[in-house]
Order: C-alpha cells, then sequence, then structure tokens
C-alpha cells in the first residue's frame, strides 16, 4: 500500500469530524451494546451490575467464562445461564469455513505505517484485530512508529487510515504531543483534532496498567477506535517484580493483562500494539551469529502477539525492521527512516 497524501487538509479533517465519533454500533461489524439483553429477561439494573464489572458489550459477556459471571455478587446461576443463552443468539461463535474466514480477513483493515516499504513488508499495513508486538533495544524507533500510527490510524481507509481513534497506555512517559502535531502537519490533518482524537493515560504499576484495560474497554463501547498502544507492556513489570522467585507471579499477570487486551481486539476489531524491550541472551552460539538479543516475557508474550516486529539500528536516522514471527507474513526486512514529519522511507522525508 502506499501512502496517500491529502492535499486538501478540509476535506480530511471534516471526513474524521463527521465519522469518528459515530458510535460504534452504527456499524454492522460493531460491538453490541448491552441493552440488546434487555428483551431477554434481563434488568437495567442487571446491566449497571455487569458494567460495573467490566462488562460492556455482548460481545465481552459472551467470551467471558461462566465463572467469571458467577462470581458477579448479584449474578445467580439461573441468570448465568439466561445471560449466556441471550448472547449465543446475539454473537457468532460457531464454526465457519476456511473460504467464509478468507473472505473475513480479506476484509479486515489495515493501516499504513507512514513507510511505503515498510508496508510492502507487513503486505498493506498494521492489521486490525491483532496484537503487533514491536520490540527492539532503545533508539530503534519503537515509540517513534507508535506515534506516526497514533496519527495514521485517522486517516479515512479510502486514504489508508484506519478511520478510527487511538487509546495510548504509557508505562515509561514517553508520549509526546509535540511529535503528533508534526506528524499530523505531513498527513495535512488538523493537530488539534488529532490530539483529541487520542485517549491517553500514565500507566504508574502494574495493577494500574490493569485497571485501565477497563477503562478502556468502557471507551470503546462508546465510540470507534482503531489502535490501541502500549508503550510498554512490560516495562513496569521488570521493575515491580525482581528475581527467580517473583518469576511465577509475573508471567502470570503479565499473562492476564495480554489475554485482556486480545480480549479487546476481538471484542473491538481494534489492531493493537505493543512494545517490548530486550535483554542480552547468555549464548556463546547467539553471540557468534550476531542474535543476543531477545525480547522480555518468554512465552507468554511470544505466544500472545500475532505478529512481532524486530526493530534495529540502521545508519543515521535509518532503522530496520525484521519479521521476527508471524502466521501470514514470510521472513524478511526492510529500513525505514525516523524523520520530523514520523515514519517514512529513507531519502522520502517529502513523499
Amino acid at each position: 500500500m502506499s501512502i496517500i497524501n491529502v492535499n486538501s487538509s478540509s476535506d480530511v479533517t471534516e471526513f474524521i469530524s463527521a465519522n469518528i465519533d459515530e458510535n460504534t454500533e452504527k456499524s454492522s461489524n460493531g460491538p453490541l451494546k448491552l441493552e440488546h439483553l434487555l428483551s431477554s429477561g434481563l434488568t437495567k439494573r442487571d446491566l449497571d451490575l455487569l458494567r460495573e464489572n467490566g462488562y460492556h458489550t455482548v460481545e465481552c459477556l459472551a467470551y467471558a467464562p461462566k465463572r467469571s459471571l458467577l462470581g458477579i455478587k448479584g449474578i445467580s446461576e439461573q441468570k448465568c445461564e439466561k445471560i449466556k443463552t441471550a448472547c449465543k443468539d446475539l454473537v457468532s461463535m460457531g464454526f465457519c469455513s476456511g473460504s467464509e474466514y478468507l473472505q473475513a480477513r480479506t476484509n479486515l483493515i489495515r493501516f499504513t505505517t507512514g513507510s511505503k516499504q515498510l508496508d510492502r513488508l507487513l503486505q498493506g499495513g498494521i492489521e486490525t484485530g491483532n496484537i503487533t508486538e514491536i520490540f527492539g533495544e532503545f533508539r530503534t524507533g519503537k515509540t517513534q512508529l507508535c506515534h506516526t500510527l497514533a496519527v495514521t490510524c485517522q486517516l479515512p481507509v479510502e486514504h489508508n487510515g484506519g478511520e478510527g481513534k487511538c487509546l495510548w497506555i504509557d508505562t515509561e512517559g514517553t508520549f509526546r504531543p509535540e511529535r503528533i502535531v508534526q506528524i499530523a502537519e505531513r498527513f495535512s490533518l488538523n493537530a488539534s483534532d488529532c490530539l483529541d482524537n487520542i485517549a491517553y493515560a500514565r500507566g504508574f504499576n502494574t495493577e494500574h496498567q490493569m485497571d485501565l484495560l477497563q477503562s478502556a474497554v468502557a471507551m470503546m463501547s462508546e465510540s470507534r477506535f482503531a489502535l490501541m498502544i502500549v508503550d510498554s507492556a512490560t516495562a513496569l513489570y521488570r521493575s515491580e517484580y525482581n528475581g527467580r522467585g517473583e518469576l511465577a507471579s509475573r508471567q502470570s499477570h503479565l499473562g492476564q493483562f495480554l489475554r485482556g487486551l486480545q480480549k479487546i481486539a476481538d471484542t473491538f476489531g481494534v489492531a493493537i500494539i505493543i512494545t517490548n524491550q530486550v535483554m542480552s541472551k547468555v549464548d556463546t552460539m547467539a553471540t557468534m551469529f550476531q542474535n543476543d538479543k531477545v525480547p522480555i516475557g518468554g512465552n507468554i508474550i511470544a505466544h500472545a502477539s500475532q505478529t512481532r516486529l524486530y526493530l534495529k539500528k540502521g545508519r543515521a536516522e535509518t532503522r530496520i525492521c525484521k519479521i521476527y514471527d508471524s502466521p501470514n507474513l514470510p521472513e524478511g526486512d526492510t529500513a525505514f527512516a525516523i524523520t520530523e514529519g514520523g515514519i517514512n522511507d529513507p531519502n522520502d522525508e517529502k513523499s
């Protein structure tokens, strides 16, 4: 996919203003509000009780195990069965043919990274409905790519965008609204509107990071989001859990957080971007072949993300992106550049 730069900022800005605030329920593929369950015998009090416990859509209830619902004070086993039966009638959770699934994947929205070369490597850009992990050493462009995606996800679909808002959980204090302004100018978008369409929260500890997921679900059930960024997903876990004695607890809590992200991707169809740090691998053979860096999180984070991108430093402002793991993308790498207007192709700042 090539990048389409819009000559008229007013046309795109008006389009975004007219469409981005529409309720997600207006989309045939959007999540269903809990009010759909009123006709199945549930009361408004029941719906309020479910919302208080983090269930804001029918899909959230459909995907939740019964034991989670039974843990809610006020939800009896009989009422739980009623909820599950109603959800099955509203949400498709059975088998489909391979052809039907292929068609569904063909219709997935992918939005540009800002670099034509990187888009080609990713076969169109960042895929919605999945978790993409971006890892690498410091100064490899992880956060810069996130800033660019926070803008491009707001572009109309016909301009290689995601046509939705961005939600950003910042655990390292690296979000810079000034960068959003610069990148918005490159794509001829109104900077103020772009910033208004980014829901930002600073995560201070792992419990707070988990709590922010509940807030994210509530926000996404009311407005259309195309992207959720967690930069970084592992930083707080590294600082709070120390030593091998706490490794099991850390991995368990991290696994819960990542499962929460996957539920959001499944329910709302948003692209999830998580950044991750690397650590040195104590392995003589790895060092010999210059592969001494591995992403943090072990198998927990490896199995949670569908696509894993490894960023490395190149010359000057050039960086290298390598497909580290993906169920559909072939192995490969490409160069991209960090410019004033965000991620771009090397020596192509004006495109």
